[in-house]
């Protein structure tokens, strides 16, 4: 079944994306929810012109992302953590740390949007974050960890 998405859904799609999911799922998830509606021929008409309308607007939100992401490659974070003797954190570094590092220096950054390539962070030392400003700008930022 194919249904239009009124909102971004992880792991599935953006908002104004058509996809094909499975009937049960659209039918007793998705439209009931409001997430999605039925992708119907004239639902489908009137999503083609909202997108044309919309096209100006988002080439607009995208520039804007395209600058934070420079600036954000000229950035250097650091981030303190408490640690043992040999260098070990006590719990982890987490995207909400990242988040409140990133408010401190100017960024409005949603921790949603911060992803690690290693699953945790628990040494002291060099790492990056992935963080995706818009649905086609990803930047990808150096951090330190380092001792308090």
């Amino acid at each position: 079944m194919e249904v239009i998405l009124k909102q971004d859904i992880p792991n599935l799609g953006y908002k104004d994306d058509i996809i094909k999911v499975k009937n049960g799922y659209a039918v007793n998830y998705l439209i009931p929810k409001g997430l999605a509606v039925n992708a119907t021929v004239s639902a489908k008409k009137a999503h083609a012109e909202i997108i044309k309308q919309r096209a100006h607007k988002e080439a607009k939100v995208r520039e804007e992302a395209e600058a934070i992401a420079e600036k954000l490659k000229t950035i250097d974070l650091s981030i303190g953590a408490k640690t043992s003797s040999k260098g070990k954190i006590f719990g982890s570094v987490n995207a909400i740390q990242i988040a409140e590092a990133l408010q401190e220096k100017g960024f409005e950054i949603d921790r949603k949007n911060i992803t690690f390539k290693e699953d945790l962070i628990k040494e002291v030392g060099k790492y990056h974050a992935k963080i995706k400003l818009h649905k086609e700008v990803q930047v990808e930022i150096p951090f330190e960890i380092v001792a308090e």
